[in-house]
């Protein structure tokens, strides 16, 4: 099937396995840098295939057979120039080298890009990515995971992640306003199973994903059906899975339908997490550990609250409307059921409910693609819906029976609009384009007294009804000015901004007002980037690139008043109106006053340069990387300092608890002071991301890459108050063993990261990373939440025989508070996984991770990592 009119160029090759042998039946298709559909083949019993024309640019070639790992590599056609190429498949998962979110509108190999991207396929996620997306990034340099939960998490880039880091889907945003700071509520709701690849593009990129791009960008790229060669075309596959650890499983399958001229494919996941057994069977944050000094093994071996149940699905189809023109429907649903965030509970605080309800994703869009439209190469134009549901219920009080319970339901509905098209001049491939999306919050809010059962409409976390808009224009030049594509420079810039509004009308009246005042911002910015690739010998590519991000105040930013995702209880500039509020120095119980007011958010900027270069070879590739990193005007969370005499006076729907000499304020949903955002100086970042394989024989092969990450404010020369902190130091090895004349792979693995003792105030005041506690904390805790669980009666801790003036003394000594971690202890973990063909159609993986049973947990973690465990996955085609 072809797409184009006209002949232009012949691409042929042969389909080889790993042993060099012809693979016959195997399908070619050819896209574009949009993942539309150009061409296809099927090779033949001596495993030739040919293509009969294409037109000049780049493009992505896969090929796919059954019992082999997916084949991707870029292509550079050339007009009139025959393209043939050899293509040798493996069995075990095969790390992609190309990329097309680096440059939008191109296919590109890593190494010719100035951007630096990790590329994780869709063997890679089937291997890692079990219980959650967001484990995709185990063991890739220059990026990794926070696990704010079991079902919650984010990614990190450069040492940054939640509100900094902006995430697309099929290169429309998924990343909505109301994003909370250092957590992604969502992320998670995309299931691994329906990706094709998670691009994650390492520093700054507002030229092109926009506001939030700060450390950089993640691209989830769906699975796309293959038009048929001829004829009509079924096919299906099913996996599932269980992992030991937590006692999981679940279930996958996909199914699709083809024609020359239509496909689609169906996709559907479910998942039961079990409650979780962390390594060694202990929990290093958990309550009874932070405020008592217990173990955690005291209540039970596995972690309570930690279960939870996933399921979704997909649609995503391509219809070829005429030789030059497409459409692409695409939607996709999912849902999480019955998780909590346990950090909030014995694993952390200490509270009795901290429910995640009804966490639900709708997005879809429509794509129109046309190619050779009047002057431009290929044009694009996309309508986009993406709606984010939860309704968290809380009861703070560190187990206080009588406290409050607060439901918060939010929902973040998007319609979004985008285009853009491209053209070639000589050797500028040139691309402009826009995107705009319309954000409405939905939030009403109220509590409920367990004692009385009187329920009362309360501030919600942000206002509801709030209209936030998010947009901008991009321009995108790239310039080889040599046919042997020897330099390659490119250049982005961007218009862009946002616009936030929030009205008291929208609130209902409590106690003769409202509960929120009217509010608005815009904010405009001019970001851009620019690069230079040089490949200066064979095989060697010297890289360099100055980019920057800049992020709007979002919802978050500008209207939230309650408890975040850190189990900090936050207030903003527009409730404090009149109060006299003063921003603190830190963001925990020793900050003081730095005299300056709370004023309106200010948009933040980073400024980034790296360079580096990478080597290639028929047996090496080596990266390495080196970067400076500017943060301007950042928007970080500390210390509300009030005048004296606050007690009494209410925050949202809290009332004033205590207030320290300093003026720092608590309120009872949470045990750390209330915090406030200001735009507190800046920081600068540096680092070095390396990475290394090395085929030391034709079966045997060696990888690694290592990452170093550091953080000063610009002030002090301490770590910054950015949230959650920065990640240590890792390093991750690999040895694999895949025989060229044997059917399995074997690969022996380890993550490692160093000790974290950089730790910011927010950090260390932080439950899930410093787990600080004071003296009062002790005592709301052995009064309530170790009451009711039955550790302390007549007031005596039972299983050792305290009372609460000694277990204060033993935890704390005369100290008024401590963190329980002042830094993060360094760990190394092993592992062992394979996999093995059964038959022609199905195939067994098995991963023993964490084989010393380890435990361990990294900056910003909610939870510690799962202890030793096995995975088996079974997968079949049909």
């Amino acid at each position: 099937m072809l797409l184009f009119l006209a002949v232009v160029a012949l691409v042929s090759g042969r389909v080889v396995d790993p042993a060099g042998a012809a693979v016959a039946d195997a399908r070619i298709s050819i896209r574009t840098a949009a993942l539309v559909q150009t061409a296809t083949a099927t090779s033949g019993p001596d495993g030739l295939f040919t293509i009969d024309a294409l037109p000049a640019g780049s493009y992505l070639l896969r090929a796919e057979k059954a019992g082999f790992a997916v084949w991707t590599q870029p292509i550079h056609v050339s007009s009139g120039q025959p393209l043939e190429l050899l293509l040798r498949l493996s069995v075990s998962p095969v790390r992609s080298e190309m990329t097309v979110s680096a440059e939008p509108g191109e296919v590109l190999a890593t190494e010719e890009s100035a951007r630096r991207v990790n590329v994780i396929p869709r063997g890679v996620l089937e291997e890692r990515a079990t219980l959650s997306l967001t484990q995709a990034a185990t063991g890739e340099a220059g990026v990794g995971e926070q696990r704010t939960a079991p079902a919650m998490g984010s990614f990190f880039v450069r040492g940054l992640t939640g509100k900094a880091v902006s995430v697309y889907r099929d290169g429309i945003r998924y990343t909505t306003s109301a994003q909370r700071g250092g957590v992604s509520t969502f992320q998670n709701l995309v299931d691994p199973a329906l990706l094709e690849t998670v691009e994650m593009l390492r520093g700054p990129d507002s030229a092109r994903y926009g506001s939030d791009s700060l450390g950089g960008a993640v691209n989830l790229l769906s699975r796309a059906p293959e038009f048929a060669s001829s004829g009509r075309r079924f096919a299906a596959e099913a996996a599932t899975f269980y992992e030991s650890a937590s006692h999981s499983f679940g279930a996958q399958a996909q199914s699709s339908y083809s024609t020359a001229r239509f496909a689609l494919l169906g996709a559907l996941a479910s998942r039961r997490v079990n409650t979780a057994r962390t390594g060694g069977g202990l929990d290093s944050h958990a309550a009874v550990t932070r405020f008592l000094g217990l173990p955690s093994s005291i209540l039970s071996e596995r972690l309570p609250d930690t279960a939870f149940t996933q399921y979704g699905g997909s649609l995503h189809s391509q219809f070829q409307l005429t030789p030059l023109s497409h459409l692409i429907v695409h939607y996709e649903r999912g849902q999480q059921d019955g998780a909590r965030r346990y950090d909030q509970l014995l694993g952390g605080d200490g509270n009795n409910i901290a429910d995640l309800r009804n966490l639900m994703l709708d997005f879809g869009y429509l794509r129109f693609q046309r190619f050779q439209a009047g002057p431009f190469q290929e044009a694009s134009l996309g309508l986009s819906y993406n709606t984010q549901r939860e309704e968290r219920v809380n009861q703070g009080g560190q187990g206080n029976p009588a406290s409050a319970i607060t439901h918060q339901y939010e929902r973040a509905k998007v319609w979004g609009l985008q285009g853009q098209a491209s053209s070639r001049a000589g050797a500028h491939s040139l691309l402009a384009g826009f995107e705009g999306y319309h954000e409405r919050m939905i939030a009403p809010a109220f509590s409920v007294s367990p004692v009385t059962g009187v329920t009362t409409l309360t501030r919600p976390r942000i206002p509801n009804g709030a209209r936030y808009l998010n947009y901008g224009l991009f321009v995108q030049d790239v310039w080889e000015p040599e046919r042997a594509r020897r330099l390659r420079l490119t250049s982005a810039l961007r218009f862009g901004g946002a616009s936030y509004q929030s009205r008291s009308s929208a609130s209902p009246l409590v106690n003769g007002g409202p509960l929120w005042p009217s509010d608005s911002l815009s904010a405009n910015a001019l970001s851009g980037r620019v690069g230079a690739t040089v490949r200066a010998a064979s095989g060697l590519w010297i890289h360099g690139q100055y980019s920057r991000g800049f992020r709007a105040p979002n919802v978050t930013d500008l209207g939230t008043l309650g408890v975040q995702g850190n189990g900090n209880y936050e207030t903003s500039y527009a409730s404090l109106a009149g109060r006299r509020a003063e921003v603190g120095d830190r963001a925990d119980d020793r900050a003081v006053s730095t005299g300056t007011a709370v004023e309106r958010l200010r948009p933040e900027t980073s400024d980034n340069v790296d360079a580096g270069f990478t080597v290639k070879a028929s047996r090496l590739r080596a990266d390495f990387t080196t970067f400076w990193m500017w943060l301007g005007n950042s928007i970080v969370s500390q210390t509300l300092i009030l005048p004296q005499g606050a007690v009494g006076m209410t925050l949202g729907d809290q009332a004033i608890s205590r207030q320290l000499p300093s003026g720092a304020v608590y309120v009872p949903a949470a045990t750390n002071p209330v915090l406030v955002r200001a735009n507190y100086g800046g920081a600068s970042v540096r680092g070095v991301e390396q990475s290394l394989k090395l085929s030391l024989t034709r079966s045997i092969s060696f990888s690694q890459n290592l990452t170093w990450v550091e953080a000063r404010d610009s002030r002090t020369g301490l770590p910054p108050d950015i949230e959650p902190g920065i990640p240590a130091p890792h390093l991750n090895a690999g040895l694999l063993w895949s025989p060229a004349s044997r059917r399995f792979w074997l690969e022996a693995y380890a993550n490692a990261a160093d000790r974290q003792s950089r730790l910011p105030s927010l950090a260390l005041s932080d439950r899930r990373t410093g787990a600080a506690r004071s003296q009062a904390n002790i005592a709301s805790f052995f009064n309530n939440g170790a009451r009711v669980r039955g550790l302390v009666a007549n007031g005596i801790l039972l299983p050792t025989g305290e009372t609460l003036a000694q277990v204060q003394g033993r935890v704390l000594g005369t100290a008024a508070s401590a963190p329980l971690f002042a830094a993060i202890p360094g760990y190394a973990v092993f592992g062992l996984r394979g996999g093995v063909p059964l038959s022609r159609r199905s195939d067994l993986m098995l991963d023993l991770a964490n084989i010393a049973d380890r435990s361990y947990r990294g900056v910003g973690w909610g939870i510690d990592a799962l202890g030793r465990s096995l995975t088996i996955k079974w997968k079949i085609r049909l």
